[in-house]
């Protein structure tokens, strides 16, 4: 066992491929759908409890703060939709090369910005 090998614990000078991020950013977005969801139902649980319960939830939903909480949850959806499309292409047979992994991960951060970009003007 050779103990000498060189050891690169500083994850700031290690450089990733496209698609790495793109793989890594699609877990990242499923987990915050997943913690997202139970704010939601909460939300929708409340709102349909009754005519206050729904006043309410339109009151905090009118906040900037939720606002933002709302866009960032619109933009982990949009991210997670787009790299799970790409997985479903990839699983047909197509761009499952090395340049054409590139080419999906790239159209993969095109497509999601728009998407964000999107519904950051339909949410303010």
């Amino acid at each position: 066992m050779n103990k000498k090998r060189p050891v690169n614990l500083d994850i700031s000078t290690i450089n990733l491929p496209i698609t790495a991020y793109v793989s890594i950013l699609h877990r990242v977005s499923g987990v915050i759908l997943f913690g997202v969801v139970a704010l939601l139902l909460w939300a929708l649980g409340t709102s349909l409890s009754s005519e206050e319960g729904f006043d309410s939830v339109k009151e905090v939903f009118a906040s900037p703060l939720v606002k933002l909480i709302i866009w960032a949850s619109l933009a982990a959806l949009a991210y997670h939709l787009v790299a799970g499309v790409r997985h479903l292409i990839m699983d047909a047979g197509i761009g499952e090369s090395l340049e054409g992994g590139r080419a999906g991960a790239k159209i993969v951060a095109v497509v999601a910005v728009i998407l964000i970009l999107l519904a950051g003007v339909w949410v303010w």
